[in-house]
């Protein structure tokens, strides 16, 4: 299994972390699959840096073989979605991006990849263009978005990803983040929505 995450997908996010370039392609990175948090569990923050920031995402779940997907067969390869988190540590990821560093170190932590109960993409109304999903912190709305705004659609991410490698059941998308991010702190309650349900749901300790 592996996971596969879209980087700056929406236009306010990036205008937020100063990313103003217009990309052409879709801007991908990988989470190994130790990053993945799931059950509920709480997410402890780690000690190599200062600045962990929630990145609210709709995820998708793949449920078939497929390679080289053209978009419009891409609906046939995911099954399901949720609400997660990409956590970033943000202090370390600025110090890799000034040395011109890969992202890895930053984004592909352990427990890194906080991910909600999935359910089928029908019970949300059918059209993972059409999904409107927000985060919770202690109660109240930090950040909201509305997936119609992702500049790479998910069926046009799918078979772009699929070009290069082959996606396998199992295998998850985080889709981006849409403005709005921050830090997390000790004792933070994270709850993750889409639409009115709510998928996600767990501490900070």
């Amino acid at each position: 299994m592996k996971i596969i995450a879209v980087g700056m997908n929406y236009a306010l996010h990036n205008k937020e972390l100063g990313n103003p370039l217009i990309h052409t392609e879709p801007v991908i990175f990988l989470k190994p699959d130790s990053a993945l948090l799931k059950d509920g569990k709480p997410f402890f923050l780690p000690d190599f840096a200062h600045e962990f920031h929630y990145e609210t995402e709709v995820v998708v779940r793949i449920c078939r073989l497929g390679k080289c997907i053209a978009p419009q067969f891409a609906p046939r390869y995911y099954d399901a979605v949720t609400v997660g988190i990409d956590f970033t540590a943000r202090d370390l990821q600025r110090r890799l991006r000034t040395e011109g560093k890969p992202w890895e170190l930053c984004k592909g932590f352990d427990q890194s990849a906080a991910v909600g109960k999935f359910i089928s993409l029908d019970r949300v109304g059918g059209d993972v263009q059409q999904l409107d999903f927000r985060l919770h912190i202690d109660g109240r709305e930090v950040q909201h978005g509305q997936t119609a705004d992702m500049l790479f659609k998910v069926n046009d991410v799918i078979a772009y990803v699929s070009r290069f490698m082959t996606l396998k059941m199992g295998d998850l998308l985080y889709t981006g983040t849409p403005a709005g991010v921050g830090a997390v702190q000790i004792g933070n309650h994270l709850q993750g929505y889409i639409n009115e349900e709510k998928l996600l749901d767990f501490y900070i300790r």
